[in-house]
Parts: C-alpha cells; sequence; structure tokens
C-alpha cells in the first residue's frame, strides 16, 4: 500500500513532472519595471440583448476615461458620475457570482435577476436622486492558520451590484497610476507574477536582504477619512465620493450584535481591494519608489500583493535603514506592522563550493516557502515550495472532504475531489514544486482509500481493488502547470 506512492513522489521528483502551461508574455522572466499590463474587459455573459448592448456602451466609456487619466496623470476628475448609467450597473451585475452568499436581506443573485431590468432602474433612480443606502454588512468568521478567524464582510445583492460598478469606473482611473511594484487583485496580474518578479530579483542580486513585511488587521485598520482625502487626489466628483463613502460607513451584523465600526473596509467586499489598494499605493508604493529608493546606495525592489509585500535590498545597511522608519511610516497612516511576522533575512546565493544545503535561510511570501536549490548545472536557484502550513492545510480539507462524503455515489465524490486537488495544483503547481504536490496525491489517494472502506462494516476493499478503481476514477496526477523560471537544461 504504501510503495507504490512512494515511488511514484520519487519518480515525479527526478523529471520535475511534465510542463503543460508556458510563461505569460514574452515567456521572459519580468525586470524590476514589471510586466507590461494586459486589459481584458469583460462583457456580460446573461440578460437580455438591450442590457447587454448598453452595458458595452458603459464599458467603451469607461476606458474612454482611463484612456483620459492615463494621459493627464494630474487630472482630477469632477464629472465622472453620469457614467454610472443603467447599463454600467447591468455590465456589474453580470459579474456577480451566482453562488455568491446572501447578506442581511437574504435576496439571492437568481432572485434579483428575476426582474433584473425594473430592479436596475430602480437602483439607478435612487443613486441618481441622492437616496440609495448601503444596508448593514453580514460579518462571517472563517477560520484560519493556529484557531484563528478572518472576518469576511458579505454585502446584499443590491449594494455589491452599486460596488463592482463603483470599483470598474474607479479602477479605470487608478489603473494608471498604480505602480509596477503591485500584482494584487489587477486585471491582467496575478500572483505568479509577482513570484516572477520575486524570482528575477533573488536571482539578480537585488534579494541578497529580505524585508519580509506582514500589517496586522490591514483591511480594519484602514483610516476612512484619510481613504476619502487619496480618492479624492483623482476624482472630485461629489456624487461618486458620496457612494464610496456609503460603502464604507456601514454597520456590521455579527450573529444577534450590531456594530458600527468606524475605521477600516469590510474585507470580502466587492470594492475592499480596490480601496485598499489605492491606500497602500501612497502610503507604501509612491513612498517608497520616489523617496525612500533614491536614497539608498544599493539597488532595492518592492514586490506588493494586496497587504502582503516583501522588499529586497542588495546592502544591508540599507535594509537596516529602511526597516527602522517602515514603522514610522505605518503608524502615521493607522497602519502597524506584526512585531514577530516582520523580520530582516539575509538570502545571499550561496557560495559555488556550499554544501548541497547552501544557505538555511528561507521566506514565504503567497503560500509558496522561497529557498536556495542545486541547478541542474550545479549552481544555486531559488526554489519554490508549498509552505508547509498550506499543504498541511490543503491535506487536512481533502481528508475531511473524503470522510464527509464517503456515502456519495462514487462518480460525485470523484467529481468534487478531483475539482478540489486540481485547485490546488493549478496555483501551487510551478516548476520545481512537484514533490509538494505529489505529497498532496498520495495523501488524498490514502484518505479516499480509507474512507471508502468504512462505508460498510462487511467492506472487502483491498488496496489491489482500490488501485483498479483508480483506473476509472483517477485522480489529477501531479503537473507542472506555471513556469516561473526558465530551467536550467
Amino acid at each position: 500500500m504504501q510503495g507504490e506512492p512512494e515511488q511514484r513522489t520519487k519518480a515525479l521528483r527526478e523529471s520535475e513532472g511534465p510542463v503543460r502551461a508556458t510563461m505569460s508574455g514574452n515567456g521572459k522572466a519580468p525586470g524590476p519595471g514589471g510586466a507590461k499590463r494586459a486589459r481584458v474587459e469583460q462583457e456580460p455573459q446573461e440578460g437580455n440583448a438591450a442590457a447587454a448592448q448598453t452595458a458595452g456602451v458603459a464599458s467603451t466609456k469607461r476606458m474612454g476615461v482611463g484612456e483620459i487619466a492615463r494621459q493627464n496623470p494630474n487630472l482630477r476628475f469632477k464629472a465622472v458620475a453620469h457614467l454610472l448609467t443603467v447599463g454600467a450597473l447591468a455590465g456589474a451585475f453580470s459579474r456577480l457570482r451566482r453562488d455568491a452568499a446572501v447578506g442581511v436581506d437574504g435576496v439571492t443573485v437568481e432572485q434579483y435577476q428575476e426582474d433584473l431590468g425594473a430592479n436596475l432602474e430602480h437602483l439607478h433612480e435612487r443613486m441618481k436622486a441622492g437616496r440609495y443606502r448601503h444596508q448593514p454588512i453580514r460579518r462571517v468568521n472563517i477560520p484560519k492558520e493556529g484557531g484563528k478567524t478572518r472576518p469576511i464582510g458579505v454585502s446584499c445583492t443590491e449594494d455589491k451590484v452599486v460596488q463592482q460598478a463603483l470599483r470598474l469606473l474607479l479602477e479605470e482611473i487608478y489603473e494608471q497610476d498604480f505602480l509596477p511594484c503591485s500584482y494584487g487583485f489587477r486585471p491582467g496580474v496575478g500572483a505568479h507574477d509577482a513570484m516572477r518578479a520575486l524570482n528575477w530579483m533573488v536571482m539578480n542580486g537585488v534579494g541578497n536582504w529580505i524585508l519580509e513585511a506582514d500589517i496586522r488587521a490591514y483591511f480594519d485598520s484602514i483610516d476612512r477619512k484619510l481613504l476619502m482625502e487619496m480618492v479624492s487626489r483623482r476624482v472630485e466628483d461629489g456624487r461618486i465620493l458620496r457612494l464610496v463613502g456609503k460603502c464604507l460607513h456601514v454597520g456590521v451584523l455579527d450573529g444577534e450584535e450590531y456594530t458600527e465600526p468606524e475605521v477600516g473596509t469590510a474585507q470580502g467586499s466587492v470594492i475592499s481591494p480596490l480601496l485598499g489598494n489605492i491606500y497602500l499605493h501612497y502610503v507604501l508604493d509612491e513612498w517608497f519608489e520616489q523617496e525612500v529608493r533614491p536614497r539608498l546606495r544599493g539597488r532595492a525592489q518592492l514586490i506588493r500583493y494586496a497587504d502582503d509585500f516583501i522588499i529586497g535590498f542588495e546592502r544591508q545597511d540599507d535594509a537596516e535603514r529602511v526597516m527602522q522608519v517602515l514603522h514610522q511610516r505605518m503608524e502615521r497612516y493607522g497602519l502597524r506592522l506584526h512585531p514577530d511576522k516582520t523580520r530582516l533575512i539575509p538570502f545571499q546565493r550561496p557560495a559555488p563550493g556550499a554544501g548541497g544545503g547552501g544557505s538555511s535561510s528561507t521566506f514565504d511570501f503567497l503560500g509558496f516557502t522561497m529557498y536556495w536549490r542545486r541547478t541542474r548545472r550545479g549552481g544555486w536557484g531559488c526554489g519554490m515550495k508549498t509552505r508547509k502550513a498550506r499543504l498541511s492545510r490543503a491535506i487536512q480539507a481533502v481528508r475531511d472532504f473524503c470522510r464527509r462524503s464517503r456515502h456519495w455515489p462514487l462518480e460525485e465524490q470523484h467529481s468534487k475531489l478531483r475539482t478540489r486537488i486540481q485547485g490546488h495544483y493549478n496555483y501551487f503547481g510551478v516548476n520545481g514544486n512537484v514533490n509538494s504536490l505529489a505529497k498532496l496525491q498520495c495523501a488524498a489517494e490514502r484518505a479516499w482509500f480509507k474512507w471508502l472502506r468504512r462505508r460498510s462494516q462487511r467492506s472487502r476493499l483491498t488496496w489491489e481493488r482500490f488501485k483498479d478503481l483508480l483506473k476509472r476514477y483517477a485522480l489529477p496526477q501531479p503537473t507542472i502547470r506555471v513556469q516561473i523560471w526558465v530551467p536550467s537544461l
């Protein structure tokens, strides 16, 4: 029972697994300026033809605003609320998830869609007259590592439509201002692009010293007054600012307890990622690029994904100077760095004659652990593997699923289990990480075998019979889906 998975793991580790996906763009690693952002505009997939046509017109007008913002970096938009038309609201509605959780009013997306035209007309009329009011947010606590929870805010369907329309409009303006060091919740880029930039930084000597930072309860700590001042640097339209304010100043319903927090933006709402990016754009990105980096003696690079960020330095003295002032910079805007999770790590490339283990220094970023590994030519390269806590959590989630679904039909079990495993591969399937993927697959096979045997007290399912069953209901094989670095031949 144990032999075959171990042999398969060893074989996959030696071959690095098949490569199914190619790198984005021209296949080259991004330099410190980052890759050029691709603009992808999604059109509504549902609704009548008239709604789709008007949504398309609204999309074109939004893109025109983005072009004006790009050509005029210092322009402050005074009249853009007229772009929030019924068509813009229809386009925003089409982007909502159909299985999204419901807010305090209990209205689902499907129920809102039953009379979509009238609902959007009524919503637009209230927004235009200034009578729109954001309903309270329902708070849901999601379990995290270490027994902690993450508070997620769930808005009502109508409020999600307004937030989505606002996000699409403000995104067109601020996408022209955001710097290449920002990768989180932006069109055309994602976590794998941030990992490519990190790999480039380390391999080119910019990451000899890594400042790993963690902001405590970032979304709950944003100063709303400062945030509104930042938004008004580009948007002076009073109607837009009032709508943003209504999305911020809302009550929170946690079970039966109702509160009205004075700071923060609800994590999980549609517009929160964009507002969070705007806040850190001025607090961190611009400050580092315009004030900090020109004063350093060596090279340095910031890589930020939402509120997760690291800074690489070529020189130790530069890293220590920035470490000292970073706390003060954050506190000035109401943010605090976690004292135990914010640290300075030496991450120099090991000497050519160093032993097989190389440097013992590692650091975590976006669910991966970064370390030095031997390349096929005998040199040193930056390796990426799934963080231990994330891998353990994925394995435990698979075990729990197999236990809960053991009495389901085999076809349904297989479909759901396959989806879970493939989703993990799609994110963590980077080259050099096949060993971690194989551990998940082996754990999934053992868990499925264990709980299928417990479907009945008279089960005769042996490991040999289970292997025959896997030929029909095969689980996804560990596969490299994303190229982060070009492997040495």
